[in-house]
């Protein structure tokens, strides 16, 4: 808990114009360890108010900071960095206590994505060019769109927070960013990274708020350039509506249902055990988690006795101790959630060969659920349509590749898609018939520096690479 000394007076602050100022809200929100279910401390949460001082923050920033060379800003993310080297184990105790992520993740997946990310942006902005001549003779010039509003998750906050300051800072444009209401702590760290890296006054703005208050203003307010959003698609929907007047740009990477295309030539047992892996990793909180398990029919029940047996072997575990176990969910409301889907799965037929409802024995206090796995799915079950968010699996099978594509693609997501098979030439072609923003093939992820982002419901634009610095940049062409 040392962390939670270090940042306690900063709980019910926010970091506005380079400062740690007292909010205008007065109302708070009890920050709640999910193993727990104990208090930690108390946030105070935005209101337009305090909306309104951050934006013009940003947007007095701006007039200076769009002037900043490559060279300058490339400096700025080269400190912010290797302080978050340094404090890389700090970010990790915040991301367990806050979300329950257990410590060896926290640190190893949680806290690391934050240096591998940052390190690969790094790289990206390097080769990048904001300015370029066209074979006609015109100049293409790349500016900062402006000042933007970032919001970000609960459910990998670290990550998703680099992932959009980090090119915001890259393309020179100014910020202000509204992290979950329920992970503040690596929010909070993450300013005072900003701090000590030397990012001028006003560029970076940190409130904490909820979405129906602070994430609306600040995706109406007039001078908020873009918004940047990660979260569920409804939500999303509220952002485009809410930027539709004044016609904002808008990023979105939003929910996700990924099937996993399991072919018969594949190694079993390695795409078994690694599929569900890719399923359970951070308690089946990821949006691109592999949920949808689609298995070639010859191999159909020689998968459920391996997913069986890999299933009983998991645990779930204080997310303090150190070992290769599940924490709890984040809250009670996404506990129910949860729950309740089970619930859907059972009630409509599902088989459930493992889990089921209920807490853990042994965890009747803190949010933790049972890992679990249902067989004989069909694809139009509730279950295998919507976004579970925790760690059920649905198996369904398949009997041709053709109908394999059909049910990965009969479902209104698309972030992410992953097949097994030892035929490369079968990998690339349906590869390139999955309607997914990434494909992950014989359990291999996409790296840092590429583009992540999702087809349909799944949300528009990218995160990571070259792609990403450009959803924060407005084109010029200059004709001389």
């Amino acid at each position: 808990m040392q962390v939670m000394q270090n940042i306690h007076d900063k709980l019910m602050n926010f970091y506005i114009d380079g400062k740690w100022i007292v909010p205008n809200s007065q109302t708070k929100q009890s920050l709640i360890n999910p193993a727990t279910e104990n208090s930690v401390g108390q946030i105070t949460l935005a209101d337009e108010v305090d909306v309104e001082n951050a934006v013009a923050s940003a947007t007095t920033a701006f007039e200076s900071f769009q002037h900043f060379s490559k060279k300058d800003r490339l400096d700025l993310l080269k400190n912010i960095l290797s302080i978050y080297e340094r404090r890389v184990d700090e970010f990790a105790s915040a991301i367990s206590i806050e979300m329950g992520a257990p410590m060896d993740f926290a640190r190893s997946a949680q806290a690391q994505a934050g240096i591998d990310h940052l390190s690969a942006l790094i790289e990206d902005t390097k080769d990048y060019d904001f300015e370029r001549i066209l074979r006609n003779g015109n100049t293409i010039v790349k500016e900062p769109v402006g000042v933007c509003g970032l919001i970000t998750p609960w459910n990998w906050p670290i990550n998703q927070i680099v992932l959009k300051v980090a090119p915001a800072l890259a393309a020179g444009c100014t910020m202000v960013l509204k992290p979950s209401e329920m992970t503040p702590l690596s929010a909070i760290l993450f300013a005072e990274v900003i701090d000590e890296a030397g990012v001028p006054n006003g560029v970076f703005n940190l409130i904490h708020g909820l979405g129906h208050v602070a994430g609306s203003a600040l995706s109406k307010h007039p001078d908020v350039a873009m918004i940047s959003f990660t979260g569920s698609t409804g939500a999303g929907r509220s952002i485009i509506h809410n930027s539709a007047d004044r016609i904002a740009k808008t990023t979105l990477e939003l929910g996700g249902k990924s099937p996993n295309l399991i072919f018969a030539d594949c190694e079993l047992v390695t795409a078994i055990d690694q599929g569900i892996d890719a399923c359970f990793i951070n308690s089946g909180q990821s949006c691109d988690a592999a949920t949808r398990m689609l298995i070639e029919q010859s191999i159909y029940e020689r998968s459920i006795e391996l997913a069986t047996k890999k299933c009983e072997q998991i645990t779930v575990g204080d997310p303090a101790i150190s070992g290769n176990h599940l924490g709890p969910l984040v809250s009670e409301i996404q506990f129910k959630r949860v729950q309740s889907l089970i619930a859907s799965g059972l009630d409509e037929g599902a088989r459930c060969i493992s889990g089921g409802l209920g807490k853990p024995k042994g965890y009747q206090v803190g949010y933790f659920t049972r890992p679990t796995i249902f067989a004989d799915v069909e694809n139009n079950m509730k279950i295998a349509q919507e976004e579970v968010f925790g760690p059920v699996l649905c198996m369904i099978p398949f009997r041709s590749e053709k109908e394999a594509i059909e049910l990965a693609n009969d479902n209104a997501y698309g972030l992410a898609a992953y097949i097994q098979t030892s035929d490369e030439d079968r990998a690339q072609r349906v590869a390139r018939l999955l309607r997914s923003g990434s494909i992950n093939i014989n359990n291999a992820f996409i790296a840092p520096g590429s583009p992540f982002g999702g087809y349909k419901l799944s949300g528009n634009g990218r995160e990571g690479g070259a792609e990403g610095i450009n959803e924060y940049l407005e084109i010029k062409v200059i004709a001389s």
